[in-house]
């Protein structure tokens, strides 16, 4: 199929009214980490930080938060563009994806085989007990997974192909969560399925229909209290840090800004998403300190194109065919340097 014609199927089979309900939705669903209440509650948390704690006035905390560098560089627009790219490429590609209903279904009916009966536990428990039990369940495998799957995407060089579009970000905003190769998008969404079937399966074979989640506007109550605690401020240039303490317990904006770092001793580090005991376990950790200096984005040699969007996203197909024809890693460099 020629250029023209990919450009004109997408043209003709856009469900455009659909594509506009998706975007209007990663704003206005409390599910979604950019819902407009926590991007204002994050705008708060920041305010705070550098009128309190980095003794700026009112005016140049404000201007710092928006400023234009960071919003309006060409890294940020290819942050736009990559997202609306992105919500248009899942409407093709999201049905084709399993659902979490079909994972669940199966591996329900797989048990029943398996034993042969079905075993109940805790029949006589009050309902919160199994609920609390299934929430933390949940948030901890959930967790843990994001965790091992990021650290997969920087060690195995075939993924860190698709995932270094991510970090070929030199400017961090709120946007930048979605700045995500598709197939980088496909390998986080086989996650959640998984994650989410295994469990609810797990959980109504042994506990039956008390299994159910603790949620606030319909979120998950450990996801609720990451997105309302600044989770928005992980991609931003506002280097908001923890006591080094806390930071061994839970990853803090910084922690990620870090991740970002283009200083090798960052590299492979900080993979976390909510819990840091992750990182210490595999010796991936990094604490911040004060008055770092960080750079974002990729090498010299990548910089002229890591901002083109065909670039980003053909360019990792050429680079796993010369990946897999020569069988050599793919390499991390400098970036620019940004003070937090």
């Amino acid at each position: 199929m020629s250029y023209e014609n990919i450009v004109r199927y997408f043209i003709i089979e856009t469900n455009w009214l659909e594509l506009y309900q998706q975007v209007i939705v990663a704003f206005t669903d409390p599910t979604k980490r950019v819902f407009w209440g926590y991007l204002l509650l994050s705008v708060f948390v920041a305010f705070v930080w550098l009128r309190w704690f980095k003794r700026k006035d009112s005016k140049q905390a404000f201007f710092t938060i928006f400023s234009r560098k960071v919003w309006w560089s060409q890294s940020a627009k290819a942050d736009y563009a990559i997202f609306l790219i992105n919500k248009l490429s899942f409407l093709f590609i999201a049905p084709l994806i399993i659902t979490q209903l079909a994972v669940a279904t199966w591996l329900f009916e797989y048990l029943h085989e398996l034993l042969g009966y079905r075993i109940i536990i805790g029949d006589e428990w009050p309902k919160w007990i199994i609920v609390t039990l299934f929430t933390l369940t949940y948030f901890l495998l959930d967790d843990f997974s994001r965790f091992y799957v990021h650290k997969l995407l920087h060690e195995v060089p075939a993924l860190w192909l698709f995932h270094k579009t991510h970090h070929s970000a030199r400017t961090l905003t709120p946007i930048t969560v979605f700045r995500t190769h598709p197939v980088e998008g496909i390998i986080f969404a086989l996650r959640s399925v998984l994650v989410q079937g295994i469990l609810i399966a797990l959980f109504v074979f042994f506990f039956g229909p008390k299994a159910d989640l603790y949620t606030v506007l319909g979120v998950g109550l450990f996801a609720f209290l990451f997105n309302t605690l600044g989770a928005n401020l992980r991609h931003s240039h506002i280097g908001i840090g923890y006591p080094d303490w806390l930071e061994r317990f839970l990853i803090s904006p910084v922690q990620h800004q870090i991740h970002h770092s283009t200083d090798p001793q960052h590299f492979d580090k900080n993979y976390g998403v909510i819990l840091a005991i992750w990182d210490r376990l595999f010796n991936s950790l990094v604490v911040s300190t004060r008055g770092q200096l960080l750079a974002f984005g990729l090498s010299r040699e990548e910089k002229k194109g890591e901002q083109n969007l065909l670039f980003i996203y053909f360019a990792p197909f050429k680079e796993l065919s010369s990946l897999l024809k020569a069988k050599e890693p793919a390499n991390k460099s400098k970036g620019e340097k940004l003070k937090i």
